[in-house]
């Protein structure tokens, strides 16, 4: 299991503790609430197969009056994991420290406005498929407090973990072209339109096929809008491909509504002239 990285403190407690066994006493556990998390403004984290996404999250958290939170020593904030707390199979937390904003306080408890960017990348966060699919929400408190030398180590670390604060889906990204021949076409003959769905595979690092899926040929007459012609059914390596008959000049594209894994995607649209 990869470590956190918002800060020495939570890294460290995190590899002491380890996320499958958090080393958190009731008794060192603070009255934190975390409420109102939203991840990526509530829609689904679509990935690819280079470029690192940055995913925002926003949340309340009420801390008691004089629990001091510095982001060093005393640390929190809001990780995303795959699995349960108890059996992580994967987990991705931001790189730098939540902003928090007083919102509100009382006699004892302070509100906060927090902020946060978690950074996904593939290939190193994410790497198997089994990483897309739906991810939950933890609020994760941690404390450090040690000492070391060359000749002496000494180190206190209380870690504490609010599970199942929110959900959001974590997607594999998708391609999908359209392209339909001949062109020119002379009126009334036929035109065949193919095209190819493939998403990325982070393991890999490439695009692959992915056969057996839903896509949606749609055509849009020159100063009209697309209209559904058919639906078809991915093939071998992704391959999609119909014919239609030529009527009239206007531009042909393939729609994928994109699965609970892989996000949606639509094709660029490719014109025929009908002569």
């Amino acid at each position: 299991m990869r470590k956190l990285a918002i800060g020495a403190a939570l890294s460290g407690a995190l590899a002491l503790a380890g996320l499958a066994a958090p080393a958190a006493s009731a008794a060192g556990t603070p009255d934190l609430t975390f409420s109102g998390v939203t991840v990526n403004k509530g829609k689904p984290v679509v990935i690819g197969t280079t470029q690192a996404v940055s995913v925002p999250v926003s949340y309340t958290l009420t801390r008691p009056k004089n629990l001091v939170i510095d982001q060093k020593k005393t640390v929190q904030a809001v990780i995303l994991y795959r699995g349960t707390l108890r059996s992580v199979d994967n987990e991705l937390g931001p790189d730098k420290a939540p902003v928090c904003t007083t919102a509100a306080t009382t006699d004892t408890t302070v509100t906060e406005k927090c902020t946060e960017t978690i950074v996904a990348v593939p290939g190193e966060a994410l790497y198997e498929a089994a990483d897309a699919g739906t991810w939950k929400a933890a609020g994760v408190y941690a404390h450090s407090d040690g000492s070391a030398s060359d000749d002496y180590l000494h180190s206190e670390n209380d870690l504490t973990l609010w599970g199942g604060l929110a959900s959001v889906k974590v997607q594999r990204a998708a391609r999908l072209t359209a392209d339909a021949a001949p062109e020119p076409v002379v009126k009334g003959r036929t035109l065949t339109v193919k095209g190819k769905l493939t998403r990325a595979t982070w393991s890999s690092g490439t695009y692959t096929g992915y056969r057996d899926q839903k896509a949606v040929l749609q055509f849009k007459a020159d100063g009209g809008a697309y209209v559904n012609v058919r639906t078809l059914t991915s093939g071998t390596g992704g391959a999609l491909s119909t014919t239609v008959k030529a009527t009239r000049s206007g531009t042909y594209r393939f729609v994928f509504a994109g699965t609970a894994t892989t996000g949606a995607k639509t094709s660029a649209g490719d014109h025929v002239t009908v002569k």
